[in-house]
């Protein structure tokens, strides 16, 4: 077994331990592996150890890896969620490589998916992305401008709005790591209030996932902890 395989299986059942202990049903969680700076042959070897869904930061890295994995896996069912930030100018690419897009921050790239989404691939599964800790280096809607962007976005026929996405500021303190998703919970559950069938809370990585699963997160974002660590990426456009 490789060691991909082998980092594979550990964190399913690292998920598995952390979701049965805030009774939450089996399959409640889904992993997403980060394979970003990674090649086609280490995304390959998760395929092999039955992982299907990965997730990419830099478009002209993730279109290369797309293409190639169409060669390497033939008929495998893959799932490509687009993770990083979004250029305004970049959204066509996505729009037709991508299954789920988790950082959509504004209500224009939404639209742009939108009308740019192959009407025979079906409606592109988003995530709007939030910046629950209102830090100026990240990405995402601030909470207060969440409900009308989402109201809006929910619109769209070339999307399904699916949820929200959220990064919080790192920190090693349980108590905060709580605090900040269950922040996110709480404008999920506000946005469900308001009629939006949302079904998807994309947050929580390897240092902060029992939290983030604790409270409610349905997708958890790893990378180092299956590929190992990362080596310097030059072409990230």
């Amino acid at each position: 077994m490789s060691s991909i395989a082998t980092n594979l299986q550990e964190l399913q059942q690292r998920i598995a331990i952390a979701t049965e202990q805030v009774r939450r049903p089996r399959g409640a969680v889904q992993l997403l592996a980060v394979s970003k700076t990674f090649g086609p042959q280490a995304v390959l070897e998760a395929v092999q150890a039955g992982q299907l869904a990965f997730g990419e930061n830099y478009l002209q890295e993730a279109l290369d890896k797309i293409d190639a994995l169409q060669a390497l896996a033939p008929g495998a069912a893959l799932q490509w969620h687009f993770i990083g930030p979004i250029q305004s100018n970049k959204t066509r690419p996505i729009a037709e490589h991508f299954d789920w897009v988790h950082s959509v921050d504004r209500e224009k790239v939404a639209r742009r998916l939108s009308e740019q989404r192959p009407p025979a691939l079906g409606p592109l599964n988003i995530c709007l992305q939030v910046n629950i800790s209102g830090e100026a280096s990240k990405s995402g809607l601030s909470p207060a401008e969440l409900p009308q962007v989402a109201a809006q976005v929910a619109q769209l026929p070339g999307l399904r709005l699916r949820g929200l996405m959220a990064i919080p500021e790192a920190t090693d303190d349980l108590a905060r790591q709580h605090a900040a998703f269950g922040a996110v919970r709480a404008l999920y559950d506000r946005c469900r209030a308001d009629g939006l069938a949302l079904d998807t809370l994309s947050m929580g990585m390897s240092a902060d996932m029992p939290a983030a699963i604790a409270e409610g997160a349905t997708i958890v974002r790893i990378g180092s902890a299956i590929f190992g660590h990362r080596s310097t990426q030059t072409t990230r456009s």
